[in-house]
């Protein structure tokens, strides 16, 4: 069953003057089961309103989203969805945060503290379960928010440039770990005797990816989308990675099997970040 997809996908804003804006005009992508598909394109290109629409935060304008193969109206129950800006509660502490959400939805709060330790010891913060947010490091945050979208076992992650406001070699860190818990996640499916092979793909959750970095998008995805510039951004390239997993980050980007990516994609980003400057590509 195909988790993700968007068929002939429009999207139109009203301007504050009174005019209509289409953001993305007739975008068609599938996102297959437990694959990790990054999206990139120039600011202001649609990103974030496709993810939004995968959410079931905005409606399309024209065409359809459809999770498991159905179109859904509201909230997208399939999926979590970890933003720029993380939103923890500031009155809670590390364990209190995780267990929020299996608590909201019906968890005993007993067994939902349980549940959010074994994912506080799997991000690497064992030893903070007490400690407020205001006493974390914007990485340390980040793997909260990470555990707070892990723990509720939904199939699809929707991920808008979560990593963008930390330090570069804060970033990569948490790149490797997001891959880490991505690339060995299983479920009861897989670790029972008899388990067919591909029940390994199904187990891993499904990923949409958001970002303006087309280093990071080549390092986590197995596929790339490029996003045209906008107005009525529409995709103009999609490249399947096919760099080996379990990838080392912090090596990979030396690799020529990695460059040969980035100059590919690259030859085509360059061109839609121009447009979107309304400039001309400068050549040589």
């Amino acid at each position: 069953m195909i988790p993700l997809e968007f068929e002939h996908v429009s999207r139109d804003f009203t301007t504050p003057d009174g005019r209509t804006y289409r953001a993305i005009d007739d975008i068609s992508l599938t996102v297959a089961a437990g694959s990790f598909v990054a999206l990139v394109g120039p600011s202001g290109c649609g990103k974030s309103t496709l993810l939004n629409m995968a959410a079931g935060l905005l409606a399309p304008t024209a065409g359809r989203v459809r999770v498991d193969g159905q179109p859904f109206a509201g909230v997208n129950r399939h999926a979590t969805y970890m933003f720029q800006q993380d939103a923890l509660l500031p009155w809670k502490n590390v364990r209190e945060n995780i267990a929020l959400g299996p608590v909201l939805a019906g968890t005993p709060i007993r067994e939902a503290r349980t549940r959010a330790d074994v994912w506080i010891r799997r991000v690497g913060l064992a030893g903070f379960e007490m400690h407020y947010p205001s006493q974390l490091s914007g990485g340390m945050r980040k793997r909260v928010t990470m555990a707070q979208n892990w723990i509720l076992g939904r199939s699809q992650l929707l991920m808008d440039e979560p990593f963008s406001a930390l330090d570069v070699h804060t970033r990569h860190l948490m790149e490797s770990e997001l891959l880490a818990i991505w690339d060995t996640e299983l479920d009861s499916r897989v670790e029972r005797r008899g388990a067919a092979p591909d029940d390994r793909a199904r187990a891993r959750r499904t990923v949409l990816f958001v970002t303006h970095d087309l280093q990071e998008a080549i390092a986590l995805a197995d596929e790339v989308v490029v996003l045209s510039a906008g107005p009525a951004s529409h995709i103009v390239m999609r490249h399947q990675v096919q760099l080996p997993r379990p990838r080392d980050l912090m090596d990979l980007q030396a690799s020529a099997e990695y460059l040969a990516v980035y100059n590919s994609l690259w030859s085509v980003l360059r061109e839609e970040v121009f447009k979107s400057q309304g400039s001309a590509p400068r050549r040589g």
